[in-house]
């Protein structure tokens, strides 16, 4: 009998054993793909075959897909209603909508508070003025002009975030304003990123890097050596020798970066960045980027825009109060400013 218990405990170490020798290690792959949200959306990340990565990155980008065109507010898409569908039918009729709209509305809401305004997804019609002069610009650099604070005055009286009924027993959305127009470009990016890492996530992709134009989720460590993920900041500096200003850790973290230096237009010699101040309703001049580091992309992407548009006290005053959330503020000279704890993320 004691022979029989001890060859049975031989095969199952046996087994064990083979099982472990046939077992494979997760291998690092990457995957890339243009077109959604205007920009690169890169993946790396590691996984049991190559079969398996691709399948995630199949999952990300129809997710996200999906994401791009509810929140789309320049163009229709047959079958859906998007944000574009609910400005479009300002002050006419509420309009039912998917609830990964519902779910944007309400988190931008939030955001909204927890900002003091600074974010405010009701600014659209300010920011359709911007976009219009902006385009032109770029497309005729020598006839490029600026809106007049008239007109920019009129629009920003149709931005109150509280115009925007949010009916979640019928998954409606009404801008009871027929002037007012949404843009949530300020957290679009983050939200929808944050929301396909957490889908990933749960089919089993816990080791990666998800980047949508710079909006950067990251999932655990690195599976072959457990270290955290590094992150470049891009340095808004175009003329320095480094597009990279700091590398940093990332672990369950997200990073998010608004600056002056990508989307904008020149009249007149001087540069005209995309994102707006509210209290002048002209570009913010404060500081050439923004960098925040806190879990939930979105957020990230949220914060990022309010306090580009805040001088640093007051940003920095927003960032030590909430928790886990650390930023990094680079001055058009170059000067560099940092939270409590943002230091402690930088890879040296």
């Amino acid at each position: 009998m004691l022979k029989k218990i001890a060859a049975i405990l031989i095969v199952i170490i046996m087994l064990l054993n083979l099982s472990a020798c046939n077992k494979k290690e997760p291998t690092r792959y990457e995957a890339q793909f243009l077109s959604l949200f205007d920009t690169v959306t890169t993946i790396v990340g590691f996984a049991e075959s190559e079969e398996k990565f691709t399948e995630y990155s199949q999952l990300i980008y129809d997710d996200l897909k999906e994401y791009h065109e509810l929140y789309d507010i320049y163009n229709d898409y047959e079958g859906i209603n998007n944000i574009k569908t609910i400005n479009d039918n300002a002050g006419i009729k509420p309009i039912k909508v998917d609830k990964k709209i519902i779910d944007l509305i309400l988190f931008a809401k939030d955001e909204y508070v927890e900002t003091s305004g600074k974010t405010n997804i009701a600014l659209g019609s300010v920011l359709s003025i911007w976009h219009e002069y902006r385009t032109e610009g770029i497309e005729d650099p020598e006839n490029a002009k600026l809106p007049s604070i008239d007109k920019l005055k009129d629009a920003a009286e149709h931005t109150d975030i509280n115009s925007v009924i949010v009916d979640e027993n019928n998954s409606t959305v009404y801008l009871s304003d027929p002037d007012m127009r949404l843009d949530v470009g300020a957290i679009a990016k983050g939200y929808a990123t944050e929301q396909v890492s957490r889908l990933a996530k749960e089919k089993g992709l816990v080791s990666a890097i998800i980047s949508v134009g710079g909006n950067v989720r990251g999932l655990g460590n690195k599976a072959d050596t457990n270290e955290q993920w590094s992150v470049g900041i891009q340095n808004p500096n175009k003329e320095s020798e480094s597009n990279v200003l700091k590398l940093v850790y990332l672990s369950d973290k997200s990073l998010v970066t608004s600056g002056n230096y990508e989307r904008y237009y020149t009249v007149n010699g001087k540069r005209y960045n995309h994102i707006i101040n509210q209290e002048t309703l002209y570009p913010s001049e404060y500081f050439a980027s923004v960098s925040i580091i806190c879990i939930d992309s979105g957020k990230a992407d949220g914060l990022s825009t309010a306090i580009f548009s805040m001088p640093y006290e007051q940003g920095k005053e927003l960032i030590d109060s909430l928790p886990d959330t650390e930023a990094m503020w680079v001055y058009n000279n170059g000067e560099i400013k940092y939270s409590e704890n943002f230091e402690k993320l930088i890879k040296e």
